[in-house]
């Protein structure tokens, strides 16, 4: 399918564009636009959710999963209830569900995997050099260093724990426009980063999530199971590179804009925004915002 995704420039010290064109198939658009947001009021990154009862990191929980795998449902499952119930002390988890590509001939297409998915599990695996099965399902990845079998409950407090004791950079974002309005353009905002080992250049990425997905699957290893799902990655772009200057990375501050396919529940989207450094995988921040 071919990308809808345009990107405009404009003249910053703050924000270098990555020309992204025709790196991934995608049904919605994103254009991305550099540059100072307009007399915006930046909203709390978990707007819509119930406030947190105290200071909460976060922490960037990432599940691989399939319709097609008989192993991912409690896995699913699990990635739901920490999304939902929030339950680890001092972590505010943000939770991705990529759905992957390689299960779709085993008789049943996930109607939610995305080559994007497939790709960012194969590169984690070359990336970090995990031992064993590398590239399986279900597999959840915390802040982008640790992984094991999405359905380990135990292993996923553990490692969330581990990661909300890391600083991460504050995030701040905010819708422009009617909630009403597609498309709109959604803005970000960063102080300086800090911290940064020699090498490091960090992006910024956007994925549009969705949840109170349903399936009814007909065939394959889940045949007659009815499947809900949370935080499922419906769209996944960089949408900038962190400027380095001497050595030290500067503040981020630039929109992009937003258009959702016709098939997307807009009351059920949230915006993920996220700083990872590409080779080391290292998440320096995250936040996410409801449509």
């Amino acid at each position: 399918m071919k990308s809808r995704i345009q990107i405009r420039k404009f003249a910053s010290r703050k924000v270098s564009l990555l020309a992204i064109c025709g790196l991934f198939a995608l049904v919605g658009g994103i254009g991305i636009l550099a540059g100072a947001a307009e007399n915006v009021a930046f909203a709390d990154p978990r707007a819509g959710a119930p406030p947190l009862p105290d200071a909460r990191t976060p922490v960037l929980v990432e599940l691989f999963t399939s319709e097609g795998c008989s192993s991912c449902p409690p896995a699913d499952a699990l990635l739901m209830q920490l999304d939902a119930r929030q339950p680890i002390p001092g972590a505010d988890v943000i939770v991705l569900e990529h759905h992957v590509t390689y299960w779709d001939d085993q008789g049943w297409h996930d109607p939610f995997s995305l080559n994007a998915a497939t790709d960012r599990q194969r590169k984690y695996a070359f990336e970090r050099h995990w031992k064993g099965d590398q590239v399986y399902t279900p597999q959840m990845i915390v802040d982008g260093e640790t992984q094991f079998n999405g359905g380990n409950g135990a292993l996923a407090q553990q490692a969330i724990e581990q990661a909300a004791k890391a600083p991460k950079t504050p995030i701040q974002l905010a819708w422009a426009g009617a909630a009403a309005d597609n498309p709109r353009d959604l803005h970000v905002q960063f102080a300086a980063l800090s911290g940064l080992a020699r090498g490091e250049k960090p992006e910024v990425f956007l994925a549009l999530t969705e949840n109170e997905l349903h399936s009814s699957v007909r065939r394959g290893e889940n045949a007659g199971r009815s499947l809900v799902h949370s935080g499922v990655v419906r769209e996944l772009v960089s949408i900038g590179r962190v400027n380095l200057q001497d050595g030290a990375a500067q503040a981020f501050d630039g929109q992009a804009h937003v258009k959702l396919a016709h098939d997307w529940n807009p009351q059920n989207l949230r915006a993920v925004i996220f700083i990872q450094d590409p080779h080391t995988d290292r998440v320096f921040g995250a936040a996410e915002i409801a449509y």
